[in-house]
């Protein structure tokens, strides 16, 4: 990876939409290059995909959360159990393996809190995996998700 290549993914994380040709009049390249760059860079696994960022209150879902989640014993079939609960609940829009007290960090989003106060206790405190679970609601996002430093 050259730093054409890193200021070519610099450009797609902020869009993601922009042409070949507005890319190669910002990168001083022909459109053909930078299809070809575009395409490695897919190849490589260094894009993994191409996402359209949503507005979540627009939507309806006024409640974010961070979940911490504690497994009752560690192994396969409590590993297995858990990935089956993030697979089948969307409101689980991210979920982190972790160090230390917690085995599980997840990021959520529901409509309201009563739909919240449900995924922990009918959804997550109801299977026989989870020993315990902490929540913790957003109030305000002071910075929204970012591009990665390249």
């Amino acid at each position: 990876m050259d730093s054409i290549d890193k200021q070519l993914l610099g450009l797609l994380q902020k869009n993601a939409h922009m042409t070949a040709q507005e890319i190669s009049y910002r990168l001083n390249l022909s459109s053909s290059q930078v299809n070809r760059r575009r395409q490695r860079l897919e190849e490589d696994g260094f894009i993994c995909a191409y996402r359209a960022q949503v507005n979540a209150e627009r939507l309806g879902l006024t409640v974010q959360a961070f979940v911490q989640v504690q497994l009752d014993r560690h192994g396969q079939e409590n590993s297995q159990e858990f990935n089956r609960i993030l697979s089948t609940s969307p409101e689980i829009i991210s979920a982190w393996t972790l160090t230390g007290e917690a085995d599980y960090l997840l990021r959520v989003y529901c409509l309201d809190l009563r739909d919240l106060n449900r995924l922990i206790h009918e959804v997550l405190l109801k299977s026989p995996c989870v020993s315990r679970v902490q929540s913790q609601i957003v109030m305000d996002q002071c910075k929204a998700d970012s591009a990665l430093p390249i």
